[in-house]
């Protein structure tokens, strides 16, 4: 196992800059945005209408040591807008066909989220079945629009070679790990999770016990905390609504590693993850609100490098 860089937290900087910081942390393994919610700072789909520029760009990682775990599109491409479904659905297709090309296997993505019904103008989260026509809701949703978009966005990504990882987010139809497994159920084993603990903590869903469920389904890891204050909890509950800089108002925060849960906690969740077969890259994302880019990252490399086991250099564990 390895700890890697999801580099959005550095989209301020070039990608020299960003090769030599990691460099200077001991980091060699790094997830790239290609678009979508994310961005694309450092990693263009337009290298794929020119040989040129994808060769240099695969020579200035290897010089420097550097492997891609994942490429990543975070984007709806179930949104009821047509023509933004249809952008996130071009920006996740050609970033499957990047990643071929540059040998990477797997792609990180969101699963989605449809409006209510075909007129819709904005994407429904149901969070409840009670009023029942929530439930109808969420039926559409499943066999009208995710089933048909993920089995097909499945097929493709398996011509190519490339697994698809959807982080479980809440505000999308993915969220968690029964709603994960119910995607794969349909998708096939193309579809995985890239396991976000930060997401999971605030839901109240012990991280631990959602690796021992999704097993090897598993096929990227995003490393970020989240803390959670009792004092706002009792006012909001966990869904708060609340924008992330009102760090005193807010029931819950995005933490760097080591912020939210301590050293033994981590260390139980690396294990298990080991235990149940994955040995791929950590992937450091930082959104802490309290801390600066720089510091959470370097903070959050420090810390994990003590934990992550590297028996081996890290590689695809399903290849």
């Amino acid at each position: 196992m390895r700890v890697g860089v999801f580099t959005p937290l550095l989209s301020s900087l070039s990608l020299d800059e960003v090769i030599l910081m990691l460099t200077r942390l001991n980091i060699d393994h790094v997830e790239l945005p290609t678009g979508n919610y994310v961005g694309d700072s450092h990693c263009r789909l337009s290298m794929l209408e020119s040989d040129t520029q994808l060769r240099e760009f695969k020579k200035k990682l290897d010089d420097h040591g550097l492997t891609i775990s994942a490429l990543s599109c975070h984007g709806n491409p179930l949104h009821p807008d047509p023509n933004r479904a249809q952008h996130d659905r071009e920006v996740s297709r050609k970033t499957i066909l990047l990643a071929e090309k540059l040998g990477v296997p797997v792609v990180v993505d969101f699963s989605g989220c449809p409006g209510d019904s075909p007129g819709a103008k904005a994407p429904n989260w149901v969070t409840c079945p009670w009023p029942p026509e929530y439930l109808d809701v969420l039926r559409w949703q499943w066999d009208e629009v995710v089933s048909p978009y993920w089995i097909e966005r499945a097929r493709f990504a398996a011509e190519h070679g490339v697994k698809i990882a959807v982080e479980m987010h809440p505000g999308f139809v993915v969220y968690n790990p029964a709603t994960l497994l119910r995607l794969r159920s349909i998708a096939g084993p193309c579809v995985g999770c890239n396991f976000d603990p930060s997401h999971l903590f605030w839901q109240n869903i012990d991280p631990i016990g959602a690796v021992r469920h999704l097993g090897d389904a598993i096929y990227h890891v995003h490393a970020k905390d989240t803390q959670l204050y009792t004092h706002n909890l009792s006012l909001t509950g966990v869904l708060d609504t609340k924008p992330y800089t009102q760090v005193r108002e807010r029931s819950w925060l995005f933490r760097t590693c080591g912020y939210g849960h301590g050293t033994e906690w981590w260390r139980e969740f690396i294990s298990t993850l080991q235990m149940f077969g994955y040995d791929y890259v950590v992937s450091i994302e930082h959104e802490d609100s309290l801390m600066s880019a720089e510091e959470g990252l370097t903070k959050s490399s420090t810390f994990l490098n003590e934990i992550v086991m590297r028996k081996k250099p890290a590689s695809a564990w399903w290849v």
